[in-house]
């Protein structure tokens, strides 16, 4: 009997088997057939990578948003991103009129050291113009060994002469932790802007530093966030929620997607305030801990609701160093929530979701809602709904059409880049029409209106009548992109905060986040 079960199973099932090997096999033949016909015939060479690579684009297209091919370029920066270092100089480049222009660097990296910043053009590299080259290319030859040096010279704003520079490769951190201070005497913050393999272990670093400052309460910044690693997700969670609290639960088609995760490990931040900023851009992981703090009410979300990211990818690696990242599950909150927003055929309307200004009300089918644990009403399918909401797309501000523009066309950046920190003797030669600064300079209206005039000198059509009502947005950009420039992006972010109406709106609300959490725990008192 065990033979007959055992052939008629074989039969049906090996059967399957064939069959879809036969189908995969017909439809590989249909593939290569009109790649070696395009090869053959097509009136221009052709690239044959840049053909199947954009295949297996379009193959995933017909998916979803999130599911995506990365070539082998792509595929290491990401696993960079995910590992939270690599070996170079720390900066992030884009090629802009031709140029290879300086975007971003990270604090202390080798480039940071040796006086490099923000809108300085990489003129020549080892002696060669670098005018024209790809961001790939320049790329290939600024990474190389650590302790290995790169001669380089920069082109800056107000210097007649290029700047030549000889910079040591080294071990780059990418910072997922973008600030941890003391807001006042009692409060801390935390800027969580990237998840990475680091991320909870530097997290634990900053509380426990904090904590030995006297923090009581705790201002978690999950703006911008566009999430990472499960995991690390799932850890961060676990620093503010009890031992056996639901985390995320996941679900899928193949084996080993169907997951319940549970905060596993004692902490000393269960019981600490907390207020949780959140934002249009927030999505993934951040989701995650923001959706379990709610579920639990263990903290108060605030800001905007979130961008509605509850897809699972699964890496895979293929051949010739490129890879796959494919979603194998869907995530839910701990109260059952689905928060992935719907998408259409094209994907355009979703991928432009940040876009779009929010309203504090929207509607919900009676199908999605679901109840946290003090039996708040909370809905699925459309991303984290704060508890409290306050717009503020751009750096906790919500300016109007002509600030935005301003934001977007880099023109805070670029005006930043006349001014140098006093005492700064990386670069020896400080150029013409040097602005000096220390590091707790006014911003005083003298340098708003030398904005203005910065801004008339460069052609931006601007209507100063309409501008007035960004005024403070302006005021605080100009600050935070000085500081970010010349300080660094902890004392950046510690000025910003001081302005910023979604923080300052998130530092009055630590009374309903203490007796939220109080609701939430039978036995404890709780404040009518």
């Amino acid at each position: 009997m065990v033979v007959v079960v055992s052939a008629l199973v074989g039969g049906l099932f090996g059967g399957r088997a064939l069959a879809t090997q036969d189908r995969v096999a017909e439809r590989y033949k249909v593939f290569s057939n009109a790649l070696a016909a395009i090869e053959a015939n097509y009136v221009e060479e052709v690239d044959t990578d840049r053909l199947v690579y954009g295949a297996i684009n379009g193959m995933l297209q017909t998916l979803d948003p999130h599911s995506s091919f990365m070539d082998p370029r792509t595929y290491s920066q990401m696993r960079e991103r995910q590992e939270g270092r690599y070996y170079g100089l720390g900066i992030t480049i884009q090629v802009q009129d031709g140029d290879i222009t300086v975007m971003a660097l990270f604090d202390g990296a080798p480039a940071h050291q040796e006086g490099i910043r923000r809108g300085d053009v990489i003129a020549e590299i080892e002696g060669e113009s670098a005018s024209g080259w790809t961001s790939d290319q320049a790329v290939r030859r600024l990474r190389g060994p650590k302790g290995s040096p790169v001669n380089i010279a920069i082109r800056r704003q107000g210097y007649d002469e290029l700047i030549p520079l000889e910079v040591t490769r080294d071990e780059v951190s990418i910072p997922t932790i973008r600030g941890a201070f003391m807001v006042n005497a009692s409060t801390g913050y935390v800027r969580l802007r990237d998840f990475s393999e680091t991320t909870d272990d530097d997290l634990g670093l900053a509380l426990e530093d904090l904590a030995g400052q006297g923090m009581q309460q705790l201002l978690l910044d999950l703006r911008d966030n566009p999430g990472g690693p499960l995991d690390q997700a799932i850890r961060v969670a676990n620093r503010f929620l009890p031992r056996g609290d639901m985390i995320v639960y996941t679900r899928g088609r193949i084996p080993n997607s169907d997951q319940d995760y549970h905060a596993s490990e004692e902490s000393d931040f269960t019981d600490l305030p907390l207020v949780v900023l959140v934002n249009r851009n927030s999505a993934s992981a951040s989701e995650i801990v923001a959706g379990a703090i709610q579920d639990h009410d263990r903290g108060l979300i605030v800001g905007e609701t979130t961008f509605g990211k509850a897809l699972v990818q699964s890496i895979y690696r293929v051949s010739e160093g490129a890879g796959l990242a494919l979603t194998t599950a869907r995530y839910y909150t701990p109260s059952g929530r689905l928060i992935q927003r719907p998408w259409d055929g094209t994907f355009d309307e979703y991928l432009m979701y940040s876009m779009r200004d929010q309203e504090a009300d929207r509607q919900h089918s009676s199908t999605d809602l679901k109840y946290t644990d003090a039996g708040r009403q909370v809905y699925s399918a459309g991303g984290i709904e704060p508890d409290e909401f306050m717009a503020g797309p751009v750096e906790g501000f919500d300016p109007t059409p002509i600030g935005r523009r301003l934001f977007a066309r880099q023109a805070f950046p670029r005006y930043a880049q006349k001014y140098s920190a006093i005492g700064d003797t990386r670069i020896r030669e400080q150029g013409r029409d040097r602005v000096l600064v220390d590091r707790d300079f006014d911003m005083t209206d003298e340098i708003v209106d030398d904005f203005m005039q910065f801004l008339a000198q460069e052609r931006v059509a601007i209507d100063v009548d309409a501008l007035a009502d960004d005024a403070a947005f302006v005021r605080a950009m100009i600050r935070y992109t000085i500081d970010l420039d010349l300080f660094g992006e902890v004392d950046a972010r510690r000025h910003l905060v001081e302005v910023d109406p979604q923080a300052k709106f998130a530092l009055t609300l630590f009374d309903k986040a203490e007796a939220l959490t109080r609701l939430a725990r039978p036995g404890q008192p709780v404040e009518p």
